[in-house]
């Protein structure tokens, strides 16, 4: 299943955000920790190029609910890119996010003072815990906060200290995407609308990732002996059944069933959980780009391919 979301709103913030990227120091990524690659904004890093590259540091929000040594491979992975920083965080914990103007300073030394004031620009996709994030720096609230995709609208200038401008924009997601499982982890973290997607065959998707590698969670979290003989669709019938998505007569509603385990999910009912490794992301990536090559290829095949023998043209 295909999976795209990129509303009406989406596309303003994308020509607010290249508009204001000349006149921006350093960029803050934000990202979710349990996913770091599939919450990779290509489009973002496609918009910095075009306003001549800007340095980055990539923070790793909701560090608590993925699992420590993947997230250390992952902030490896990051930290070895150019002109980049990474470091993970919790964005409710005032300490560890009061580092990322430190941060930002370092990755723009000759930025500073009131006559060169740093201007940063905050960015993430949807429900990744920008507003959050920003309320805890402020010590106020500043920033709308939901567990809801495009809670905020509008651009917002916030200072964090007399020399340092911090421009938070709304969530955006990019055009197309092109690999399937960042389609799914996207949906299954909150980053997706509801309505462009299907909850079942996310959830299905996300159980079938999760058992590989933690199937005695799953078996904990809703009282079952042994998951092993169970196929995906029995497995989330089983959560169902645990999690109250039973109709009179005993029979599973899956959609309740799917909107349980997603809930779950989220929540960090079933631990500490990272959905890729950065090998694991760079292999889809490569897949999803080859993919999309094709794709291209048989379209313009398509509008090159002349008119058949007898058929009307204009």
């Amino acid at each position: 299943m295909a999976i795209q979301w990129f509303p009406g709103h989406m596309n303003t913030t994308k020509k607010a955000i290249a508009k204001r990227l000349p006149d921006i120091d350093v960029i803050i990524e934000l990202l979710d920790a349990r996913l770091p690659g599939s919450s990779t904004n290509p489009l973002l890093t496609e918009l910095a190029d075009a306003a001549g590259g800007k340095p980055t540091l990539k923070v790793l929000n909701k560090q608590d609910l993925a699992e420590p040594e993947h997230t250390e491979h992952w902030l490896v992975h990051f930290n070895a890119q150019p002109a980049t920083r990474a470091l993970a965080l919790d964005a409710h914990a005032t300490a560890p996010a009061r580092q990322l103007v430190a941060a930002c300073r370092a990755l723009a030394p000759l930025r500073g003072g009131m006559v060169k004031p740093m201007r940063v620009l905050i960015c993430g996709i949807p429900n990744v815990g920008k507003s959050t994030l920003i309320n805890t720096l402020v010590g106020q609230r500043k920033a709308k906060t939901g567990d809801e995709a495009g809670i905020t609208k509008l651009e917002q200038r916030i200072a964090l200290a007399p020399d340092f401008d911090l421009f938070d924009t709304p969530g955006m997601l990019w055009p197309r995407l092109t690999i399937e499982e960042s389609g799914y982890h996207l949906a299954a973290s909150g980053a997706i609308g509801r309505n462009a997607y299907d909850e079942e065959d996310v959830a299905l998707a996300l159980l079938a990732r999760v058992r590989q590698r933690h199937g005695d969670r799953l078996a904990a979290r809703y009282k079952l002996a042994d998951i092993r003989g169970l196929s995906d669709e029995a497995l989330l019938a089983e959560v169902g059944r645990k999690r109250g998505g039973l109709r009179a007569g005993g029979q599973v509603q899956m959609q309740k069933a799917a909107e349980a385990a997603l809930n779950d999910f989220r929540a960090g009912s079933w631990g500490r959980l990272t959905l890729e490794t950065p090998e694991e992301f760079l292999q889809w990536q490569a897949a999803g780009r080859a993919k999309e090559a094709e794709r291209k290829a048989r379209a313009l095949a398509r509008e090159r391919k002349p008119p058949q023998r007898g058929s009307a043209v204009d």
